[in-house]
C-alpha cells in the first residue's frame, strides 16, 4: 500500500471538518491505524464516532449507544461534563504544558491537596506520571530503589498474583499473569517475578486456608529476596475480572511487614469509586506503601497517572546511591492534564458518587442475575459499578459487537468476559439496556 498523502482538495474538506467520505476514513483507518490488541493483517471492525455526550457515544452512521465502558473504565462522570470541560478551557488560555523539572505551578499543588485528602495520611509524597503503565513502571522503580537506599541489595525480586494485569511496558509486563494474561510472548525477555496463586478468599469470607498457605509457602522461599509485592486489591481487572475479599490483602500486609518487602496496590481500575469506595483498599484494614492511580482521575478527559508513597519510601528511595529518584516523564504534571483531574476530584468530593454507585450495584444484581440460567454463561458477579458474567467459552468479538451496537450499546468484550463499568450518572433506563443487550446477546 502506498503511503498515504493529502492533496489540496482534501485539505479543504479537512478545513470544512470532513476528512474525505467516512467510507474513505474507515479504509485509512484498516490500512494505516493501530488499534489496541489488534491485527493490522485482520482487524476487527472499526465504528466511527462523531461526537460523545453524557453517556453516550454517537457514531457517524447515526446510532446513538449507552456507552457501558466509560472508555476503558475511565469516564466516570460521563463525557463532555461541563465541569470539566470549563477547567480544560481556562487552563488551555494559561498554558497546556510546562515542564516539571525545576518548575511547578497552581494545577499540580491543587490536584496534589485534593489528592492527599482523598487518601490515606500515611500516602504523603505524589509522583505525577502520564499514564497508567508508567505509574506501575514508577511504584516498581521506587520500591527498588528504596530497598537499595536501606542497603538491602538482595532485595530485588517482584512478587505478585496470578491472574492479575498491571500494563503493557516492561516491568509492568513482568507482573501480569504469565500464562493467561496478554504477554506471554515475551515471557522469556522479562525479569521473572514470583506468582501466588490467584486468591480464593471469597469477598465477604475469612481467608481461605489454600490462600494462607500458599502466601506462607511462597514467602518462606523468596520472602527475603522479594523487593515488593503488587496487587489489584480486590478487584483483578483484564486479567480476568474476578473479585476476591478482604481478608487475603490483610494476610499479605503482614506478610510483606514481617519480610520487609514493599505492598504496592494498582488502583488504576478501581480508584475513585468504582467497586462502592472511593478505593478498593478502604474495603480492607491495609494501606499499602505505594498506590497507583489513573484512569478515571481526569474523568476520562485524557491522560494522567499518580504514584502515592509513604515518607518512609521516598527517604529510602533518596538515601539510595543516586541520592533522587531515576525518573522523570517529559509531560509529568501536565498542567492541563492537572487542571482536569483536580475539576474531577472535586466533583467526586461532593459524594454524590457513592449513592450513584450504590445503585448501579443493586440494579446489576438484579438484571444480570437471570444470565445465570443460560447455558451459555459459566458465572455472574457484580461488585459496585462493576458487572461481569463470564462465559462458558471466548465470545466471536466481532458478532457480538455488531449485535450490540444494533442494540443500541457500547459493550467491548474480550475472551469470556463481557462485562460493563459505566459512568456513574447512568439512568436506571440507561442501565437496563445494558444489562438487556448482554443477556439477549448470550441467549
Amino acid at each position: 500500500m502506498s503511503r498515504y498523502t493529502v492533496n489540496a482538495d482534501q485539505n479543504q474538506n479537512l478545513t470544512n471538518g470532513h476528512f474525505l467520505t467516512m467510507k474513505a476514513d474507515l479504509q485509512f483507518d484498516r490500512d494505516h491505524l493501530w488499534h489496541p490488541y489488534t491485527s493490522t493483517t485482520h482487524p476487527l471492525p472499526c465504528y466511527p464516532v462523531a461526537r460523545a455526550e453524557g453517556v453516550h457515544i454517537e457514531l457517524e452512521t447515526g446510532e446513538r449507544l449507552v456507552d457501558g465502558m466509560s472508555s476503558w473504565w475511565s469516564t466516570i462522570h460521563g463525557y463532555q461534563h461541563p465541569k470539566l470541560t470549563e477547567a480544560a478551557k481556562a487552563q488551555l488560555d494559561r498554558m497546556s504544558h510546562v515542564m516539571f523539572g525545576g518548575l511547578t505551578h497552581g494545577p499540580a499543588t491543587a490536584l496534589g491537596k485534593r489528592l492527599l485528602a482523598m487518601t490515606h495520611p500515611s500516602l504523603n509524597k505524589i509522583f505525577l506520571a502520564d499514564s497508567g503503565s508508567v505509574s506501575v513502571e514508577v511504584a516498581l522503580k521506587m520500591a527498588l530503589q528504596y530497598q537499595q537506599g536501606l542497603g538491602h541489595r538482595h532485595k530485588s525480586g517482584l512478587m505478585t498474583i496470578r491472574g492479575g494485569y498491571h500494563g503493557d511496558t516492561f516491568a509492568a509486563m513482568s507482573v501480569c499473569d504469565p500464562v493467561n494474561g496478554m504477554h506471554g510472548l515475551f515471557r522469556d525477555i522479562l525479569p521473572k517475578a514470583q506468582f501466588l496463586p490467584r486468591p480464593v478468599t471469597p469477598l465477604d469470607g475469612p481467608l481461605a486456608p489454600e490462600d494462607a498457605k500458599a502466601i506462607d509457602a511462597l514467602m518462606a522461599r523468596h520472602g527475603e529476596t522479594t523487593a515488593a509485592l503488587i496487587v489489584e486489591p480486590m478487584v483483578q481487572g483484564a486479567g480476568g475480572m474476578r473479585f476476591y475479599g478482604a481478608a487475603y490483602l490483610e494476610a499479605l500486609r503482614e506478610a510483606c511487614d514481617r519480610h520487609g518487602i514493599v505492598l504496592i496496590f494498582d488502583e488504576i481500575a478501581t480508584g475513585f469509586g468504582r467497586t462502592g469506595k472511593l478505593f478498593a483498599y478502604q474495603h480492607t484494614k491495609v494501606v499499602p506503601d505505594i498506590l497507583c492511580l489513573g484512569k478515571a482521575l481526569t474523568g476520562g478527559t485524557m491522560t494522567l497517572a499518580a504514584t502515592l508513597c509513604s515518607d518512609a519510601i521516598a527517604e529510602g528511595v533518596c538515601a539510595s546511591d543516586a541520592g533522587v529518584f531515576m525518573h522523570g516523564p517529559t509531560f509529568m504534571g501536565n498542567p492541563l492534564a492537572c487542571a482536569v483531574a483536580e475539576a474531577s476530584l472535586g466533583l467526586l468530593e461532593t459524594g454524590e458518587w457513592a449513592g450513584q454507585v450504590a445503585a448501579i450495584e443493586a440494579q446489576l444484581k438484579v438484571e444480570l442475575a437471570p444470565c445465570r440460567a443460560l447455558a451459555s454463561v459459566a458465572d455472574v458477579r457484580v461488585l459496585g459499578a462493576i458487572g461481569v458474567v463470564e462465559t462458558q467459552s471466548p465470545v466471536d468479538v466481532a458478532a457480538i459487537q455488531r449485535q450490540f451496537v444494533s442494540d443500541g450499546v457500547w459493550i467491548r468484550p474480550f475472551g469470556r468476559l463481557v462485562y460493563i463499568m459505566p459512568p456513574y450518572i447512568i439512568t436506571p433506563a440507561e442501565l437496563s439496556q445494558l444489562t438487556g443487550a448482554i443477556f439477549r446477546a448470550l441467549s
